[in-house]
Parts: C-alpha cells; structure tokens; sequence
C-alpha cells in the first residue's frame, strides 16, 4: 500500500509532534539538573509514579525516603518539607512529560495503523523508535540510580551525558524520519564535498554536546568564571592529573572545560566555512532557507556560552539566576543548531539515491 500526500503529512506531524515534545523534554532535564531535583524521587513506578503525593501523609513518605539518599545527608540536610516539594515537583514533570511523550506516540501509532496510513517498510523503523525510547527511559533510571548509593550527592556526569547523548539521537531519529516524508527528492540537491563538511560538522557538534553534559554534570563551568582566557591562561594550568588521559578527559574539570571551549572555537570557524561555500552554491528553494541557519545559531551559541561562564561566579544554591537562565538557553540553541546541520544533511547528498 502506497501512502499517498495527506497520509505522509498526518504521519510528519505527529512525529513533529514528538520532535517538539522532545526537545521540551530535554529542556526539563536540563530544568531539573540545574534546580538540583533529579534525586528527589528514589524509585521507579512506571505506573503509579505517575501521580504527584497527594496528602501530608504521601508527603512525608516521599520526603522520608529523600532522607535517607546520601545528597540529603551530604548536602540538603536543611531541607524542610517544603524545599523538598520544590524539587520532587520537576523531577516528577520531567517523567510525567516522558510518559506523556510514551502515550503520544503509541495513541498516534495504534490510530495511524488502523488507518492504514503507513506503508509496510515504515512499521519496523517506527518500532525501533518505541524501543529506543524505552532505552532512553532505562539509561535515565541508571542515571538516576548512580545518585542514590555511596557518598554521590549528584548523579554520575559520564552516565548524564549518556543520558543527553542517548535523548539527542532519539530527537535527530524522529526528526529524519519526518523530512523524510516532508521533502520532496525534487528538493534535494547534490554536492558530496558539501556532505562531507556536514557530517564532519555533526560529528562536532555531537562531541561539543557530550562535552557540555560533562561540564554541566562536573558543574564546570565556574572553575574558570573569566573569558576570553581560563583563570588568565590560554592553557590551563595544571592540565592533566595523574589520571589516565581518557579518565582526565571525562573527569577533570579544568580540561573539559578547556576541550568545550576549544570545540566551540573549532566549530565556529568550520561553520564560517561550509556558510561561504553554501552560499556559492545554486540549489533549491529549501538550500536558501536552511543555509543562513548553522552560521546564525552559533553565533548566539558562542555568545551564550560566554555569558554562562561569566555568570557562573554569581551561582546561589537553590536560587534561579543569570547563570541558570544562561545555561538552560545555551542548551536549547546547541540542540537548535544540531537540528540545522541534520536538516542540511537531509537536503544535500553526495549523490541523487542517497
């Protein structure tokens, strides 16, 4: 069965739909790190977890069982009741929003098939995406888990960063999938050094965001609260400790912060690069709409990066600031200019059937 235009823009929006609510949800976590709520709920009920306490009584068994996590002994030993409702209340929306994502895509799904909207060789990749988000879902639970044992106060960075990672090649998933059914191959145009450049800058930039996950799960950022040198050198000292190179590049914080601002830098110029030679090339209408993208989004990227930084001197436990306002913008516009370089991926291949 063949899906004709209206089946293939039904089933575009509703993987939009999920694109949107994704990129929403990636926005809560980074909500919920920055608050510091993320080991507020200590347990995993897929099911009843889905309503907030609704008592004094549930109140206090929730708050009971914060108790005992070794950030509320290490760290939030003061924390009354209240400051604990604060906390579980966004932990609780991000996986309230996840589960909603879940109904959304399977309400959508089961509609869509008994609609015979899909053609039969779209069933399984749409599967995977189900499987996929499960995953994610898991991934989340093990970061969540490595939080709650020894003398962790905050969840294992590297797991973090799996967890973004994992989220952002969910959204690029379900983002390709419906420029596939939007864009017609009319509008696709050939240039396979101009495809090069574009995987290049995509592995990038997914390197630069695992980055930022470190720095945000190493709370990084003000180890170096100056710009544009780190603590007044242009390579920090002392660089390396007596880790490891590979463990140093995920648990120092002085050489991630080094690394995401060396990436940044790097990007910024590859992206003024590959601009100048879109520009040069003829194409479609949908070349001239995508191409100004990359270049305009980096360069708001770069600056709120900077003003992260600067603001990160300024950081109040518990209190939403600058820094906070900063950091969570300057995560929406590295998911922005990812989305952009996956987009121009989409519309130039490096040959006719790719």
């Amino acid at each position: 069965m063949q899906t004709n235009e209206r089946s293939s823009k039904l089933i575009a929006t509703w993987l939009l739909i999920g694109v949107g609510m994704t990129v929403v949800q990636i926005a809560l976590g980074g909500i919920t790190r920055l608050t510091g709520s993320g080991l507020s709920i200590t347990q995993w009920d897929v099911v009843t977890g889905s309503l907030p306490p609704l008592n004094n009584q549930q109140w206090s068994v929730e708050y009971n069982k914060y108790r005992l996590t070794p950030q509320f002994q290490l760290l939030n030993f003061n924390f009354s009741i209240s400051d604990f409702k604060m906390i579980f209340f966004w932990e609780w929306f991000h996986r309230l929003w996840a589960r909603t994502i879940g109904l959304v895509f399977i309400v959508g799904f089961v509609w869509l098939l008994v609609k015979k909207h899909f053609k039969k060789e779209m069933i399984k990749p749409l599967l995977l995406l189900f499987v996929l988000g499960g995953l994610q879902g898991a991934i989340g639970w093990i970061m969540v888990m490595s939080g709650l044992t020894g003398d962790a106060v905050y969840v294992n960075p590297t797991k973090l960063a799996l967890h973004f990672i994992f989220a952002l090649g969910l959204l690029c998933y379900t983002y390709w999938f419906a420029l596939s059914l939007l864009i017609k191959p009319s509008e696709i145009i050939v240039d396979a050094s101009l495809r090069k450049w574009n995987i290049t800058l995509i592995v990038l930039i997914g390197l630069q965001l695992l980055y930022g996950a470190l720095m945000a799960g190493h709370k990084a950022a003000n180890v170096a609260a100056t710009w544009p040198s780190i603590n007044g050198h242009w390579i920090p000292e002392p660089f390396l400790t007596k880790e490891s190179l590979f463990l140093n590049s995920i648990n120092n914080k002085l050489l991630i912060h080094f690394v995401h601002r060396g990436l940044a830098y790097l990007l910024l110029l590859m992206i003024v690069f590959f601009t100048i030679q879109l520009f040069k090339k003829t194409g479609t209408a949908l070349l001239y709409i995508l191409r100004p993208l990359p270049i305009a989004i980096v360069f708001v990227q770069i600056m709120l990066g900077i003003l992260t930084v600067l603001s990160s001197i300024n950081i109040i436990p518990g209190t939403w600031g600058v820094f906070e306002w900063m950091a969570q913008l300057h995560q929406l516009f590295g998911m922005l200019l990812l989305l952009s370089l996956v987009s121009l991926l989409f519309a130039v291949r490096s040959t006719k059937n790719a």
